[in-house]
């Protein structure tokens, strides 16, 4: 499998979906299946049973998980692929639109 160029943490904007032009921030990824969680979107509501964490029970809203093909990293407003290069022996990412190292 390929390194995925998205992290945790990256401000991303959905590009496909019913949630297309909205920007978040990823709070997790799920390599294994190629999906992302992206705080405020793809919001779904949940009914849970009392717990002992949640002692009332009841309807949730929480985020659900969406295709990481779907999402493309946001740097200035704008969205860009990203790319790879060395920089001073590490591998570091690389916005493609504005050429700046990422991290």
């Amino acid at each position: 499998m390929a390194t995925s160029k998205i992290k945790k943490g990256d401000l991303v904007r959905v590009i496909a979906g019913k949630d297309k032009g909205k920007e978040g921030k990823v709070i997790s990824i799920d390599r294994k299946n190629e999906r992302v969680l992206v705080e405020g979107i793809n919001m779904i509501t949940k009914h849970t049973k009392p717990s002992a964490q949640n002692q009332n029970g009841g309807i949730i809203n929480q985020e659900a998980p969406i295709s990481i093909s779907n999402v493309m990293y946001v740097v200035n407003g704008k969205t860009t692929r990203i790319g790879f290069t060395e920089k001073d022996g590490k591998k570091v990412r690389v916005a493609k639109a504005t050429g700046e190292v990422i991290d």
